[in-house]
């Protein structure tokens, strides 16, 4: 397991580029700035392998939790595949997938829409408020033990900074992307020299 100092070591690096013959190194890009990006990747990596780990013998995936949880905050209602996706964030198919798993455990039913014959609605079974309860308990530990060392304070201002970093992403990605602005896109991701 690689230490804190050699993450530390990694972090700051410089590469050293060859002198040339004139004497001055030739200027070369560092993507030493990006600390921040690369953290939060990191972050999120090795906490979705510790909640993997973590749920893995209750027998429910990450994915599935994340579902379950969404229902929940539902209020039971009964909530569409397709709401569920774009609250999710994730394809209509995958989430086809996880609810035909979810079923499939007990952990949730799919009933008839009452007012569309077509649709159906899914709902939380007791199994599944069961597991939810379980897993508040479990992730509120794992959580406590993933913030070790931080005060309230910092939790607060930590979880602040990332939900306007998240809202910044989404402006972006929908800024970029989803409206078609191909030119901007293009000279968005444009690197200066100043930038290097």
């Amino acid at each position: 397991m690689p230490s804190k100092k050699s993450d530390t070591a990694v972090a700051e690096a410089i590469v050293e580029a060859p002198v040339t013959e004139a004497g001055a190194p030739p200027r070369r890009p560092s993507a030493k700035q990006f600390t921040f990006g690369y953290l939060i990747h990191d972050v999120s990596r090795l906490r979705r392998i510790v909640m993997d780990d973590i749920m893995k013998p209750y027998g429910i995936t990450r994915s599935q939790w994340s579902l379950l949880s969404a229902l929940s905050r539902s209020g039971n209602s009964g909530m569409m595949q397709v709401d569920l996706a774009r609250l999710l964030e994730i394809g209509k198919v995958t989430t086809g997938g996880l609810l035909e798993r979810l079923e499939n455990s007990g952990h949730i039913e799919r009933r008839p829409d009452e007012n569309d014959a077509r649709a159906r609605r899914v709902f939380i079974t007791e199994k599944g408020y069961e597991t939810i309860g379980l897993m508040i308990t479990v992730a509120s530990k794992a959580n406590k033990r993933v913030m070790k060392g931080l005060t309230a304070e910092e939790s607060k201002i930590a979880e602040k900074v990332l939900f306007k970093v998240k809202m910044n992403l989404k402006d972006i990605h929908y800024e970029h992307v989803l409206n078609g602005k191909t030119e901007e896109n293009i000279n968005f991701l444009k690197a200066s020299e100043d930038d290097l």
